[in-house]
């Protein structure tokens, strides 16, 4: 798979303020943005919590929902130059930052925990599915940056997956808006059909598990997806998935290795491998060998949703709906189209293991 250019690096960074400037003069100026962010974040929680009063579960997501919100925002109203360093501060380096702190999901012992079959099926079904999705988005007519997202997406974790990877291919925001939004909504038309399956094709409650684990975007998507089918599907998928999650650091290194420089030229050393992701392995080692405290694992996961939720208020403030809905039908094509492969290639792992 051919990766696009990775955009250059600018003179200066996502809201970093002019040279000379006091510390308190860089957070008054990013205030005003990072402010506007967390009312758009807050809106889409309060949201995400009345479609629970409502139906008893939130079918859109938080993060979602904060995207959305700020789209619909940007369509009707631009932010101006006073929201705009803030705004773009909360897309990029909090974004970032949240990367950083998902290092801290990532243990080993929970990938020995699968067993070396099944940990290397799970490896060669994402490993396949990306570049494989890759080619069904560009046969779309989507752009390489969409393709790579709508690819990851699809085939690693859903939106965390499209926001980690937005960065390190240098998507645009109207790239990283699509995505998710129409990934949104095909995960939950996953969670709502996949359960047919397990009759239709005659699946154990075992392979089903590993079938929605591999396949369905969401660790609580995987929960809603699994539960009718029994308790044995719940425990096996939601494991499946945990792993299939884990994939995500190795494919983002991956990716940065891999995304030329302008002119074919190597990126320096710096971009080869972005920082989060240092940071992000970084933690995923200090979890593995146990030097991080129980007690700091629900505060970082915590923050971590909490600053991808904003970094999304703030792409949906820089996108507006009208472009997104310009590339809505090949977004849903070949979303739909990269989930039917990852399903199929799916089931030929379930039958060459011989999953019981």
């Amino acid at each position: 798979m051919t990766l696009p250019e990775v955009t250059p690096v600018r003179a200066r960074p996502a809201g970093a303020a002019p040279a000379g400037m006091t510390l308190a003069g860089r957070a008054a100026r990013l205030l005003p943005g990072v402010v506007l962010c967390a009312a758009v974040s807050l809106a889409a929680l309060g949201l995400a919590r009345l479609e629970e009063a409502v139906f008893g579960r939130a079918w859109l997501e938080t993060l979602v929902l904060a995207i959305l919100l700020g789209c619909a925002i940007r369509t009707g109203w631009r932010p101006g130059p006073r929201w705009k360093p803030g705004v773009d501060f909360s897309a990029k380096v909090l974004l970032e930052v949240a990367v950083v702190l998902l290092g801290a999901s990532l243990s080993a012992a929970t990938i020995l925990a699968v067993g070396w079959e099944l940990l290397l099926g799970i490896a060669a079904v994402v490993g396949v599915a990306i570049p494989a999705s890759y080619a069904l988005g560009r046969a779309f007519g989507l752009a390489p940056r969409l393709a790579v997202l709508v690819a990851c997406g699809n085939s690693i974790c859903g939106n965390s997956a499209i926001a980690a990877v937005a960065p390190v291919v240098g998507a645009k925001g109207e790239d990283v808006a699509a995505a998710i939004a129409f990934t949104a909504v095909l995960g939950v038309a996953v969670v709502l059909a996949l359960p047919l399956l397990a009759p239709l094709l005659g699946l154990s409650g075992g392979q089903y598990g590993v079938l929605a684990g591999l396949t369905v975007y969401a660790v609580p998507q995987v929960l809603a997806a699994t539960a009718p089918v029994g308790a044995l599907s719940v425990q096996v998928g939601t494991l499946v998935k945990l792993v299939r999650v884990l994939m995500l650091g190795p494919v983002v290194v991956a990716l940065s290795l891999l995304a030329p420089g302008r002119g074919g030229a190597r990126p320096p050393l710096s971009r080869l491998i972005p920082w989060f992701i240092l940071g992000f392995l970084g933690l995923a080692a200090l979890r593995s060998l146990e030097l991080l405290t129980a007690a700091l694992l629900g505060p970082f996961a915590s923050a971590a949703t909490a600053l991808t939720v904003l970094a999304m208020a703030a792409l949906g403030l820089g996108v507006d709906l009208r472009s997104v809905a310009r590339s809505g039908g090949r977004v849903v094509g070949a979303a739909v189209a990269s989930l039917l492969l990852l399903v199929a290639v799916s089931l030929g792992l379930i039958r060459v293991l011989g999953v019981a």
